[in-house]
Order: structure tokens, then C-alpha cells, then sequence
């Protein structure tokens, strides 16, 4: 069975879904089946809300004071149940709420996200992946046409600038060091902060 809450460097993860629109050429799925505390990731079953709510409340997260929203798939892919956990989080957990996102939730769901997630939560993640729709494309391999998946990620970091406390943009640093250097350009730009992950 796969681990809905799991622990990993120090932090404390949750794990909803395993569905994603990409194949990015460096995911961390490709690597094994499992991660951190966690001997597998990978849901024979998609977790249903009551399932996430439960494990939540059997999990002891009194050593923590952030909860992650990021697992073996995309947390927007479930929104409904992503939104319904984080509700959970906010009115019976102390703790901080960060979710990290590929950003194209609008795109999956049909509807604006960020509005709807931002009041319950502290922080946001979003992978930028790389500074231009081009290299986005080969990078990330999203189901969506590339240069609209692009501008849609773009779009929903602007609009968690304004929303939630704390938003980031990342780049994985298998890129080359140019376009590093142009994504973060891009970000000065936009007025969001980059952070360079280490592929591991």
C-alpha cells in the first residue's frame, strides 16, 4: 500500500495523487518506487478524500511546523480532495501549509485555482523548468499544448504573487547554466523569487 503522509529530509509530505499532465525529463517518479519513509508512492488506488483526512489524523506531526502538499503526482490533479485536506490542515493541524505544483491547475481543472487554494495556505512552489515555451516543451513534456501550458504556469504564479505569502518559482539544475541564468531574468521580471534544486 502507498504511503499517503511520508517523511523526507526532515520534512513531512503528503501524497494524494499519482496522476500528472508531464513527463519532465528529470522527475523523481523514474527513480524508484518509494522515497524518504515511504516504501512505495505509487496509489494502487487513487486515495479518496476520507483516506487523505485519515491519514492525516493518525499521523503524529507534533515534530513538524510545515506540511507538504507533494508526492508521486501533481497535488492539483485532485483538487477537491487537494482543497478538502488543506481545510483539514488548517482548522485541526498548527502548521504551515507549502504546496509544490507544476502550476498548471487552471489547465487541468477548467477553472481559476489560485483564488480557491490561497486562503489555506502559506507557500507555493511552482516549477518554472526552463526560461522559454521552447525548452519548457522538451523539458517538461506537458499533455498540453507547450507554449499554452507555459503561459497558463506563468499566468498562475502571477496571480499566487499576490495571493499567497510566499511563492517561488524553481528550475532543476540538469538545465544549462545560460538558461538558469535567463529563467532567472524572467523571474526578476515577474517579481517572483527562483530557487535552482538540486537533481538528486
Amino acid at each position: 500500500m502507498a504511503s499517503i503522509v511520508y517523511t523526507y529530509n526532515g520534512g513531512v509530505y503528503i501524497n494524494i495523487t499519482n496522476k500528472c499532465p508531464c513527463r519532465c525529463l528529470f522527475c523523481i517518479r523514474a527513480n524508484g518506487d518509494g522515497l524518504g519513509s515511504a516504501d512505495s508512492l505509487w496509489h494502487t488506488n487513487e486515495p479518496s478524500e476520507k483516506e487523505i483526512i485519515d491519514a492525516l489524523k493518525e499521523f503524529d506531526f507534533s515534530p513538524f511546523d510545515e506540511v507538504v502538499f507533494c508526492g508521486y503526482g501533481e497535488p492539483f490533479n485532485e483538487f477537491d480532495k487537494l482543497l478538502a485536506a488543506c481545510k483539514f490542515v488548517k482548522e485541526n493541524l498548527n502548521l504551515k501549509i507549502r504546496i509544490n505544483t507544476n502550476g498548471l491547475g487552471d489547465l487541468i481543472n477548467g477553472f481559476p485555482t489560485a483564488e480557491k487554494i490561497a486562503p489555506f495556505i502559506d507557500s507555493i512552489s511552482i516549477s518554472l523548468n526552463a526560461p522559454t515555451p521552447e525548452l519548457y516543451t522538451r523539458v517538461t513534456r506537458p499533455k498540453f499544448d507547450g507554449e499554452t501550458a507555459f503561459r497558463a504556469m506563468i499566468d498562475f504564479a502571477k496571480r499566487c504573487k499576490n495571493l499567497v505569502p510566499e511563492t517561488t518559482l524553481t528550475v532543476v539544475d540538469v538545465i544549462h547554466k545560460e538558461d538558469i541564468e535567463l529563467s532567472q531574468k524572467l523571474c526578476d521580471k515577474i517579481g517572483i523569487p527562483l530557487r535552482v534544486r538540486q537533481y538528486d
